[in-house]
């Protein structure tokens, strides 16, 4: 009998890419099946690892947010053993179920031929294996896309991140996927080996607000200097203001730039809303501040506050004739009654996106001394619409400029190159995001990318032309 090789040479097919055809010859080597998997059962698996807690983390994360995709989320050993399987989709798992690929049961190269997760743990790169291009004729009808996870410290093989679906499907987001889940996995064993832990969400704690984010106001564009003046101007006619807009706008910031000019001898405390369960004690915790008279005290998110909560603090208020206290809030109407009866001047911030000249300047402000950014990222930042706002610029550039003094485009995320950023699912999100990754890549071309991700150049452009893909030179 002819080599499975020579078997698809000869129907004229056309050849699958080197590493693949390099896979086909190792599994003829190995003697692995062409027409039905038999693989290995090793029994119990080592499912008490920190690599099998951490991947078992991640997938678990990443099956939440796949609601009804017939995809299957497997973690293996670096042996190709399956430690452990998500799926929702019966149809899918009883016939996983059937070829065998299941826990415990073990499906590299040398025992099921050439798939992704024993492609991927092979040449220790991701992989995407389509249909056909199996080496079993009994797993034609999938297509799987793996990633090697490697250990975060000394860089050994520890196993691999594998999804696997129907090969009819479309398979364009699966690499980018099972890449994405990998070094989650990497990054979350890091943590858990240096003995972090997830940081708690804020539970009404007090704290003192920061100083002004850039230094002086004349910096920033007329927008944020016009409600600056006006909340500066209703401060030193002792109204009390509330300030609204949308969430990262820099509502609390304004305030305490106000604050801090009005009252240069105060101390301005911000009090986050408080954590249900911590919504009665909320008040005790900082409401003596309000008592005297070098403190200013900004409330924020008040739209937040449970009606009884915010009802006691309007009272307090009242209590109190010289209590220096401002508001922040999504919206005018979000602002409880009981407190926007307290207010004499409500104040809106506009959003970044209507606030293009303060980009650059914010931007700089936020990065590490020393850090640059090229023509294309300074462009890429100043045209997107900056949905979460100051508070989304602030995590893009410290991000950013964590990884380079020069910020490049490469550097920032993908979303800030696609104009389509809405209404996208999350596998959609994430090929968008794979496709940027390579795009922003030095010297990389449409025909390169297509290359690398394992899709034809028609379907790249496709891609790019769907999303909205723009890499500014």
């Amino acid at each position: 009998m002819s080599s499975r090789y020579e078997e698809v040479r000869a129907m004229g097919q056309s050849l699958a890419p080197a590493r693949i055809s390099a896979s086909w010859a190792r599994s003829e080597t190995y003697g692995a099946p062409t027409e039905a998997v038999d693989p290995a059962f090793t029994g119990a698996v080592d499912d008490g690892s920190l690599f099998a807690r951490c991947g078992g983390e991640v997938l678990a994360g990443l099956h939440e947010g796949l609601p009804g995709e017939p995809i299957s989320l497997m973690l293996t050993d670096a042996d190709g053993i399956v430690v452990s399987r998500l799926c929702d989709e019966r149809g899918l798992t009883d016939a996983l179920d059937r070829t065998y690929l299941a826990p415990g049961f073990a499906f590299g190269e040398r025992e099921a031929g050439t798939t992704g997760l024993g492609l991927a743990l092979a040449d220790r790169v991701p992989s995407l294996v389509r249909g056909d291009e199996h080496y079993c004729t009994g797993l034609w009808g999938y297509t799987c896309a793996a990633a090697p996870v490697l250990d975060p410290v000394d860089g050994s093989l520890l196993g691999s991140i594998n999804l696997t679906t129907w090969s009819q499907r479309s398979d364009g987001l699966l690499l980018a996927l099972a890449r994405t889940a990998a070094g989650q996995t990497s990054a979350l064993m890091l943590a858990h080996g240096r003995g972090a832990s997830p940081r708690r969400a804020p539970r009404g704690e007090v704290f003192r607000v920061a100083p002004q984010p850039v230094g002086g106001t004349a910096a920033l564009g007329p927008a944020w200097a016009a409600a600056l003046d006006e909340v500066r101007d209703a401060l030193r006619d002792g109204a009390r203001v509330g300030v609204v807009g949308e969430p990262g706008a820099g509502k609390s910031a304004l305030l305490a730039a106000a604050l801090r000019t009005v009252r240069p001898r105060h101390r301005v405390l911000h009090a986050r809303p408080p954590a249900a369960e911590d919504a009665v004690s909320w008040l005790s915790l900082w409401s003596p501040e309000l008592g005297k008279d070098d403190t200013a005290v900004i409330a924020g998110r008040v739209h937040e506050l449970p009606t009884p909560v915010a009802t006691r603090l309007a009272a307090l208020v009242r209590s109190l004739p010289g209590a220096t206290l401002a508001v922040t809030a999504g919206g005018v109407d979000g602002v409880p009654d009981a407190l926007s009866g307290l207010l004499d001047v409500v104040v809106e911030v506009p959003a970044l996106r209507h606030r293009p000249e303060d980009v650059p300047v914010l931007a700089a402000h936020f990065a590490r001394d020393g850090v640059a950014f090229t023509d294309a990222a300074a462009r890429a930042l100043r045209t997107y619409s900056w949905p979460g706002n100051v508070e989304q610029l602030r995590r893009t550039v410290r991000d950013a400029s964590a990884r380079s003094s020069l910020v490049d485009v490469r550097h920032l995320p993908p979303e800030l190159l696609a104009t389509r950023s809405g209404s996208l699912t999350r596998i959609e999100s994430l090929e968008r995001d794979e496709l940027v990754r390579c795009l922003t890549e030095h010297g990389m071309s449409v025909t390169r990318a297509a290359e690398t991700l394992g899709i034809s150049r028609a379907t790249a452009y496709r891609r790019v032309q769907r999303y909205g893909i723009t890499t500014p030179r």
